[in-house]
């Protein structure tokens, strides 16, 4: 894509989505490490100087795109929990039955939680002060939205739901790194499949983790 200068605060937002959008169709081909502002310049069709005036990292631009693609997953999760949780049925099952629509929901969202997994370690470095502001704003009301939504399912869980939901996108984020093996990795698996044993799957991973995590949580009748 070619543009114009931007000369106007519509056409700036028009610009910044573009560059948002481009980011996240190269996270549908590759992994977050390999995403650089070389080549999302080349691909939006900007210098990389220009890129810059709009995100002033690749990190930065990564950032924003986690919290946009964070808030467009919890709309989905509504949905979900909605359809995926019995409402009259008692607090253990309804545990079971928001274990299996989360984690299920979440390990389909491979690109965000390859996000979760390297914000801590590598999206919050190489960024100012007022960007990790901004992206802090977001996560925490993101995270506020999603306590609501698993607190509306089960209520038992009570204050602790933000920070069961914390522990589940961190688990998201760590878990996804050990479900794509390199080619490395999955040639010694074909050679020697014993060593395969503890190959992650991140959906039945991540069951496991959540409802462990919630059984523990959830106060004791």
């Amino acid at each position: 894509m070619t543009f114009q200068r931007a000369r106007s605060e519509e056409q700036r937002e028009v610009r910044r989505r573009a560059i948002l959008e481009t980011t996240s169709a190269m996270l549908d081909e590759m992994p977050v490490a390999e995403v650089t502002l070389n080549e999302l310049s080349r691909r939006v069709g900007l210098a990389k100087t220009a890129v810059l005036r709009y995100f002033e990292s690749r990190e930065a631009a990564l950032l924003d795109l986690l919290d946009d693609r964070t808030t467009t997953w919890l709309a989905e999760l509504d949905q979900e929990l909605a359809h995926g949780v019995d409402l009259n049925r008692p607090a253990m099952e309804r545990a079971e039955q928001t274990a299996d629509v989360l984690s299920r929901s979440l390990a389909a969202q491979t690109v965000l939680c390859d996000l979760f997994g390297a914000q801590g370690g590598v999206l919050e470095h190489n960024v100012s002060v007022e960007v990790v502001r901004r992206h802090k704003r977001a996560a925490l009301g993101n995270l506020a939205v999603m306590a609501g939504l698993v607190r509306r399912h089960l209520p038992e869980i009570g204050d602790n739901a933000e920070l069961f939901c914390l522990h589940a996108l961190i688990m998201g984020g760590a878990l996804s790194a050990y479900t794509s093996p390199p080619p490395s990795l999955l040639a010694v698996y074909e050679s020697e499949p014993a060593l395969a044993v503890h190959h992650v799957d991140l959906r039945t991973a991540l069951r496991l983790a959540i409802i462990t995590s919630l059984v523990g949580i959830l106060p004791r009748s």
